[in-house]
């Protein structure tokens, strides 16, 4: 079973086109989105908080100013409940957090996105601090996959994507350390970008791993995901990694071209372990340009345990005083997690750091001959909510850890990624596939997932009267 009809289509960028052209007010269009969040959210749990007086008068102040304050003005957005937000607290997921002080002001990228005329309209569920791929969090619920109400939304930005997915917000943003925008974004069907790390401040958000911690945006269009990343890019102070590297406009080139763009296949450790649709979904998009090159990544699986170790070692050190004093306010399965990271041999982090330096420099070397890398976003579609196992090739794996068996190996050197959905006829779910690039060519992915859009070879689902849909590309003006 899905959600219901949905009657709010429209991507950020005709909202706000729409708005700046006085063809539709803010406050109505709110009303209206207010409204959808409230008739579908029960269903899907995508949003712990919605805060509908702050997002109204927002909305009030572009309608004076007549839309005209910035790119985004009029626009709906969520994020995931990590970020802070100026006035409630910042619970990460957790329960432990739920009584913590409100934040004082927003995280930088929510500034970003005000200024540029967003309106935010609430906080999304999430794994618990951001330790997990499934968002079924035993505080809060599980979030529902839109497109099938029994299962997964994919983690831990699974709210998140939820809520886009449904149509319930245009885009949102959650985080991304070893694949937790990229597995929502694949099993939800809709458009997931991690930026290169340091590419986007992540000044205001609660960490888990802060070596492999990133943030970006969802959208169901790939020029809303560029729309939104163009807004949030530039240098930030508060954030020590952020980078100092110039903002680059993606939007405008968007309508470019691919010609001269060198594509290739993951081969070894992107080929085993998945569904066949998963693998056939790579091939669909590689087909589609005319690629059969393979190119294997060297070392990846053991690049995708000193994630593990990296991810566990450092989230167990920012939880140590909880873990502690409040163990039984954790999800079980998180703190059995963080306290098996807080015991990780110092020789074992150092040893996983040590290693990062030397696949970074191999996976770099790739790029020298090619420009985008293809491979399966996750192993397997979207799994029942509650389900611990999967069989894949006659053997039966566990679910959680191993969505991330292709998106850890690649955020483990912070590379930039889009995950593209990909629709099969006659399945109910979605597939998603990696576009991987090299440091800061974010504009080469975007302007790739814009020909793949644009030529019907990925795209987003809407449900209508229950069913799941594919966008009506000239309904949404995206060949203007």
């Amino acid at each position: 079973m899905s959600i219901a009809s949905n009657p709010l289509p429209l991507d950020a960028t005709a909202v706000a086109g729409a708005i700046a052209q006085g063809q539709l007010k803010a406050q109505a269009h709110l009303t209206d989105v207010l409204a959808n969040i409230a008739r579908h959210n029960p269903a899907i749990n995508g949003f712990t908080a919605v805060l509908e007086p702050e997002a109204l008068a927002a909305a009030q102040v572009v309608d004076a100013s007549h839309g005209l304050e910035g790119p985004l003005a009029g626009v709906p957005f969520a994020v995931k409940n990590l970020f802070d937000i100026a006035g409630i607290a910042t619970i990460a997921g957790s329960k432990i957090h739920a009584s913590a002080p409100v934040a004082e002001r927003d995280a930088t990228a929510i500034a970003r996105l005000k200024a540029a005329g967003a309106i935010l309209v609430g906080a999304l569920n999430m794994d618990e601090y951001a330790y997990g791929f499934v968002t079924e969090n035993s505080h809060y619920g599980p979030t529902h996959n839109p497109h099938d109400l029994s299962c997964i939304a994919g983690g831990s930005s699974g709210g998140s994507a939820a809520a886009v997915a449904a149509g319930l917000v245009p885009f949102s943003l959650g985080s991304d350390t070893n694949g937790s925008i990229r597995v929502p974004a694949a099993l939800c069907g809709i458009f997931g970008l991690k930026p290169t790390y340091g590419r986007l401040s992540r000044a205001g958000t609660f960490p888990l791993s802060s070596s492999l911690d990133h943030i970006g945006p969802f959208a169901r269009s790939v020029r809303d995901l560029a729309l939104v990343f163009d807004v949030l890019q530039g240098p930030d102070e508060r954030d020590p990694v952020c980078c100092d590297r110039p903002a680059e406009p993606c939007s405008p080139q968007l309508q470019g071209g691919i010609e001269g763009l060198r594509v290739a296949i993951a081969s070894g450790h992107f080929q085993q372990g998945a569904m066949p649709q998963a693998l056939a979904a790579v091939q669909r998009v590689a087909s589609a340009l005319g690629t059969t090159r393979e190119m294997e990544i060297p070392k990846a699986s053991e690049a995708r345990a000193a994630a593990f170790v990296m991810t566990a070692s450092e989230g167990g050190q920012v939880h140590l005083n909880n873990l502690r004093q409040r163990p039984q306010d954790f999800d079980p399965a998180t703190r059995d997690r963080f306290l098996a990271g807080a015991l990780v041999p110092n020789a074992w982090y150092l040893q996983a750091q040590k290693f990062r330096r030397w696949y970074r420099d191999r996976v770099r070397e790739l790029f020298e001959t090619v420009d985008v890398i293809l491979a399966p976003t996750t192993p397997c579609a979207a799994t029942p909510i509650g389900q611990k196992a999967v069989v894949i090739g006659g053997e039966e794996i566990a679910v959680r850890p191993h969505l991330g068996l292709y998106t850890q190996p690649i955020s483990f050197i912070g590379l930039p990624v889009i995950s593209v959905p990909v629709w099969f006829e006659g399945e109910a779910l979605p597939y998603g596939v990696q576009l991987i690039g090299a440091p800061y060519q974010e504009v080469k992915l975007l302007r790739l997932a814009a020909w793949l859009e644009r030529e019907g070879v990925v795209c987003c689902r809407e449900v209508i009267a229950g069913e799941s849909v594919f966008w009506d590309s000239a309904r949404l003006g995206m060949d203007s």
